[in-house]
């Protein structure tokens, strides 16, 4: 989607989600599982994924998703995150915190806050 020539990535710039996915891209490795779920929200958002990083969806837009399918795999890790306690502790505790990064990445593409994680 574009407005007056800038490529627009659910609310944000383009340059602002480059920007933000080189700021995680450049951490100390390993990443933690919160970076990875930045890191993956981040590149199927400017369209380096094909597929949504929570449902698995394709993605719906030809450069990358659109803002619909972007609120939507926000509000799915939402879900992920509310239901987690129904899954065994060790799956529990292995992707808490890329869900949480996931929906922290997707919330701030999304326009539900404006501090970049």
């Amino acid at each position: 989607m574009t407005m007056e020539n800038t490529v627009v990535v659910g609310v944000r710039s383009a340059e602002e989600v480059f920007g933000a996915l080189e700021e995680v891209d450049a951490r100390r490795r390993p990443f933690t599982g919160y970076e990875q779920g930045l890191l993956e929200a981040y590149r199927w958002a400017v369209g380096t994924r094909s597929v949504a990083p929570v449902t698995a969806a394709a993605t719906a837009g030809p450069l990358g998703p659109c803002r619909a399918q972007l609120l939507a795999e926000c509000q799915a890790a939402a879900v992920a995150i509310r239901t987690g306690a129904d899954r065994s502790e060790t799956a529990r505790v292995a992707d808490d915190e890329r869900m949480l990064g996931l929906y922290a990445g997707l919330a701030w593409l999304c326009g539900h806050h404006d501090d970049r994680p």
